[in-house]
């Protein structure tokens, strides 16, 4: 590990998982913890799930929405995938002198309406306010905190996964990071390319309620889909196949990625979930999923398999294979 923090310790990536070995659970906890997007903890007999996370995308508009709406739909995200229901969420807001009061109140309609449609109530927060040059111009933090309504705490740590299981995505990869990128730089990429910025727990609780047996969840986002693949691998001693002609990936996204040398596999996402089925069930998760507005281009794109331990491997568009390996260094910053 470098002796400076760089960007790439924010990608989500392999820096990204270095620092937080190296200094987070070394200082806070075991190497043995497990690293989920929400802890889970028993509480008088009852089993919660508690999240954290701070947003400082630039610029704090984009296509398909806002930090604001960008802090309730991570923050939701990362309790419906842990399995729970999400219920209460903190926020407070570190505010740059001189940013608009009309902008902040933009945000917190943003915010307002993202938690009702969430159905999570905001129940309290904090305000500080910095000198102009010490922020860049609103940070938001947050904190969840969800029910479990049956035993499904496991979903997060795959405790439950086994070779043959199929692998899910709900929709196309690499929409979020590419608006921010044109909004960022004030390109016009001549096509409407819209943050996927979106609250799933509805599409997860519709398919939790079928019964459908679902072995591990994660919401793609730094890092992409490449990077929770690997840690997925790495976490079950176990190979993982991915058929690249399966991912959905909005053509003029796709064009954008080819131009400016961008592999969707490793692009952040804010609307979008992978879920582990068993094979079994992979068909009546994919009608759940098509059946919802924000599932249906859901596809299956692969499965959990014994060969090629802790490694990832793809079947190219042109039927060549490759190793897809976690992302190295920084694509895009400031996505979230």
């Amino acid at each position: 590990m470098s002796d400076y923090i760089t960007l790439n310790h924010g990608s989500g990536g392999r820096a990204s998982s270095e620092l937080i070995q190296e200094v987070f659970i070394k200082s806070f906890g075991s190497g043995d913890d497990f690293l989920t997007d929400s802890a889970i903890l028993t509480f008088s007999g009852n089993k919660i799930a508690f999240t954290t996370d701070s947003f400082v995308v630039n610029p704090v508009f984009f296509p398909g929405g806002d930090i604001g709406k960008l802090s309730i739909c991570g923050t939701v995200n990362d309790l419906a995938v842990s399995g729970a229901i999400p219920k209460y969420i903190s926020i407070s807001f570190i505010l740059e002198e001189g940013l608009p009061v009309g902008d902040l109140k933009k945000i917190t309609e943003s915010i307002a309406l993202e938690a009702k449609i969430a159905k999570v109530k905001i129940v309290t927060g904090d305000t500080k306010v910095v000198p102009k040059g010490k922020c860049d111009k609103i940070f938001i933090n947050t904190t969840g905190i969800g029910i479990f309504n049956d035993d499904l705490e496991h979903l997060s740590q795959g405790g439950k996964i086994n070779p043959g299981d199929k692998i899910i995505v709900n929709g196309t990869l690499g929409d979020h990071s590419v608006a921010v990128l044109g909004a960022r730089n004030e390109i016009d990429f001549n096509v409407d390319v819209k943050s996927d910025c979106a609250c799933l727990n509805h599409l997860i609780a519709d398919i939790l309620d079928k019964g459908i047996k679902v072995k591990f969840m994660r919401d793609i986002t730094r890092g992409g889909l490449a990077t929770i693949l690997n840690e997925l691998a790495r976490m079950k001693n176990l190979g993982i196949d991915i058929n690249e002609k399966e991912i959905p990936v909005v053509e003029s996204v796709m064009g954008i990625c080819e131009i400016l040398g961008f592999d969707p596999m490793y692009l952040a996402n804010e609307g979008k979930v992978l879920l582990v089925v068993d094979p079994d069930d992979a068909d009546r998760t994919i009608q759940s999923l098509r059946n919802h507005a924000l599932g249906y281009l859901g596809v299956v794109i692969g499965e959990v398999v014994n060969d090629h331990p802790n490694m990832v491997i793809g079947r190219t568009r042109v039927g060549g294979k490759r190793i897809i390996d976690s992302l190295q260094g920084e694509q895009i910053p400031r996505i979230c």
